[in-house]
């Protein structure tokens, strides 16, 4: 993203307007009478602790409006919303509401010669704002950070003003942002059920016997240490990444991942790739009893606990973070 390049371009924000020639770069993809942009140098943390009032959401910001010397912004409004996920406390979802107001003395120019800066926002922040006591929230709901940029003659621009060419790329200027929040996370082993309806596994493009790397799995996130796990058929195992975890009937699979004592933050992902027959399930801090069954309690089903070896029950396991989390008591 250090480099400049030279793009023409003639709509940036769902308006039409005429393109002419400059000297300037940014004249190329801005024209000042019609918007102007927030640009993401960089998302620097987009996991929130919410047993830690200090965690925060971490971002390098600049700003362009088409004028040689970016005079025609006057501020920036932030504002943020909680997106509840997890419905055993109920449905705390919120409205957007006002969190910051950023001026030009938040943004000292960047070495490029645009107003550029570094932000936070501590989930200390976001609980005051909202009045929560620690009900209201859990591991698993997503804060949406949106960024609404005001210029003097009145114009804002927002998320609701991003058009495709904009939000990535170069600009990487969506106006909206998302954290997830998680806790400092209970230590121990945790059990991974894996499943596959069609009882061959885990599979995807190109698998076969001398695959050493799959496009899907699920990734565990330890203080920066990666963990991922999958699992393959009885007759066709791979080696590599993820580490395959071989079934006995190509229906089922299940390992087990200790998080270390000390542990800060544990994230879980579902990496690339999709599909409806694959299905999912985590469960907390545990051991197996004398019966067999694990004693942690269930904290993400991809099916919704139906049966997932039953392909009209199997659900899709979205890529992206998942809300899986324990909190340590």
């Amino acid at each position: 993203m250090k480099n400049i390049f030279k793009i023409l371009i003639c709509s940036l924000l769902m308006v039409s307007f005429s393109c002419e020639d400059s000297e300037n770069t940014i004249d190329d993809v801005l024209d000042y009478e019609t918007g102007a942009i927030i640009r993401t140098i960089s998302v620097d943390n987009y996991v929130v602790n919410s047993s830690d009032e200090t965690s925060s959401w971490l971002a390098t910001l600049e700003i362009q409006d088409g004028s040689d010397d970016s005079s025609l912004w006057s501020h920036v409004d932030v504002m943020i919303e909680m997106k509840d996920f997890t419905p055993d406390n109920g449905d705390n979802t919120t409205e957007p509401t006002l969190l910051y107001t950023w001026d030009a003395s938040d943004f000292p120019d960047s070495p490029v010669g645009q107003p550029r800066g570094d932000f936070a926002a501590p989930f200390g922040d976001v609980k005051n704002l909202f009045g929560w006591t620690g009900s209201e929230y859990a591991p698993g709901d997503l804060l949406t950070i949106k960024l609404y940029l005001n210029l003097k003659d009145g114009r804002v621009f927002g998320p609701e003003s991003a058009a495709g060419i904009i939000t990535g790329g170069f600009f990487a200027s969506p106006f909206i942002y998302n954290a997830l929040l998680t806790c400092s996370p209970a230590t121990g082993d945790y059990l991974v059920k894996m499943y596959d309806c069609f009882g061959d596994g885990w599979q995807t493009t190109g698998a076969g016997d001398n695959v050493t790397e799959q496009s899907q799995g699920l990734e565990v996130d330890i203080d920066g240490t990666l963990s991922n796990l999958a699992m393959c058929s009885q007759w066709n195992p791979w080696v590599g990444t993820p580490a395959c975890v071989p079934t006995a009937d190509g229906f089922y699979a299940e390992t087990i991942i200790n998080i270390p004592e000390g542990t800060e933050v544990v994230t879980w992902s579902w990496i690339n790739d999709y599909y409806a027959e694959i299905g999912v399930e985590v469960f907390g801090v545990g051991e197996f009893d004398s019966n067999g069954e694990w004693t942690g309690p269930l904290l993400y089903s991809s099916n919704g606990g139906e049966n997932p070896t039953d392909c009209s029950t199997a659900g899709a396991v979205v890529p992206g973070l998942l809300p899986i989390s324990q909190c340590a008591q």
